[in-house]
């Protein structure tokens, strides 16, 4: 079986995570894709697999005779897909020999242009998998389960001799608790790859330094009539912090390395609001200086206001694992060996964002981040191709095997 064809099985099944949620797993949802996932794993040789009561699913594949000493290799990917939009009822459809121009989305209305995504003519020729424009599609992560699957399924088939391979895949990845209930112990690797990446031939090592910060303002609430003097407006205070904070340092005006700040949301009246921001950078001595940037620019304004009008929260959510990373380049560089071995050049471009990975490799395990063939996640217009994903299975059978 192909990878394409499991994906297109797997993205039938919800699994949309919860911000809100106050347990992990965050939706019972993700159970469904466990457990039918842990019975193909042992379907697959991975005799072990089973699914925690906080929706982890281990697995080992045993070595082969005689690979016993050789280190242990773990692969993981996560069954949640992103709040930001839909993911019940996908229909995923499949458009064969795409001519690399511009595809409606069924009937949604919406388009996959080349104006909005340039590198679509380089997928011309290719079986293109897109949504049908009212959901998004779940390729994020589900791709590189389904790439995962069938690279054991390939092992199996081939009787590839291989070390033993660690097999995980998590809850809550999409809402920053991927790893909250992650056993380092029950997983058993020595070092592991995450397969949660965009177009095929990623090999990444470097991610943000991250960092929520949420703002709050509290104002008095007076008759307009009688507010001389008296009234404070949280919700004007709301708006005049947002439009002192940097107006070209945003995702939307920054790339590559340099680092932003995001409003996420809002809300407000005039007694009360808040403003939530997501912080990033590469640089750890420019991400501390943009935390304490937030927090320079409350005093200002509470010192301009005359009281403690104004208050943050400033909480580190994951940071750059190049630092843990980088002194075993070695599980680097055997990724970029095994992509040149399919036929890819390797892209190392840096994850404007983070992955399970990077608080991994701060726990103990250094996991870099593999693509899966996958573009635009978290939204209508994602998309993958079955030989993109074709090209990152082949990679990961190159890791796996010897």
């Amino acid at each position: 079986m192909r990878a394409y064809e499991r994906l297109l099985k797997y993205v039938r099944v919800n699994t949309e995570s919860d911000p809100e949620g106050a347990k992990n797993p965050s939706t019972a949802c993700q159970f469904d894709l466990a457990h039918l996932l842990a019975k193909e794993l042992r379907e697959l040789g991975v005799k072990d697999a089973y699914v925690t009561e906080n929706c982890l699913v281990y697995g080992h594949l045993e070595a082969t005779e005689g690979y016993e000493d050789v280190e242990k290799i773990g692969f993981i990917a996560h069954l949640d897909t992103a709040p930001d939009f839909t993911g019940a009822g996908v229909n995923p459809l499949i458009h064969e020999n795409y001519d690399g121009g511009d595809l409606p989305l069924g009937s949604s209305g919406r388009v996959l242009s080349k104006e909005q995504f340039p590198h679509l003519p380089a997928l011309a020729g290719r079986t293109l998998i897109t949504t049908d424009g009212t959901t998004l599609l779940g390729a994020d992560d589900k791709a590189g389960i389904a790439e995962i699957m069938t690279m054991l399924e390939d092992i199996k088939e081939q009787d590839l001799p291989h070390g033993r391979l660690c097999i995980c895949f998590t809850p809550d990845e999409e809402v920053g608790m991927g790893t909250d209930s992650f056993d380092l112990a029950a997983f058993g690797a020595d070092y592991a790859y995450t397969v949660d990446g965009g177009p095929e031939g990623e090999v990444v090592f470097e991610n943000f330094n991250a960092a929520s910060a949420k703002i709050t303002f509290e104002g008095v609430n007076v008759h307009p009539g009688s507010a001389f003097g008296v009234m404070v407006n949280a919700a004007l205070l709301a708006t005049e912090f947002a439009a002192r904070m940097p107006k070209n340092e945003t995702p939307a005006t920054t790339v590559d390395y340099q680092g932003f700040y995001h409003l996420g949301s809002m809300e407000g009246s005039v007694e009360k609001a808040s403003l939530s921001y997501i912080i990033r950078d590469h640089s750890k001595e420019k991400f501390e200086a943009r935390k304490v940037f937030v927090g320079e620019l409350v005093k200002q304004m509470n010192g301009e206001l005359g009281g403690q009008y104004i208050k943050a929260e400033i909480k580190d959510s994951y940071y750059n694992m190049e630092e843990v990373v980088r002194p075993r380049f070695y599980i680097v560089e055997r990724a970029m060996e095994a992509t040149k071995k399919a036929g890819v050049t390797p892209a190392n471009t840096p994850i404007r964002g983070g992955t399970d990975g990077a608080r991994l490799s701060f726990m103990g395990l250094p996991t870099p981040n593999l693509g899966t063939g996958g573009y635009a996640y978290h939204g209508p217009f994602e998309h993958i191709t079955a030989e993109g994903m074709d090209k990152a299975t082949e990679i990961l059978l190159n890791i796996a095997t010897k």
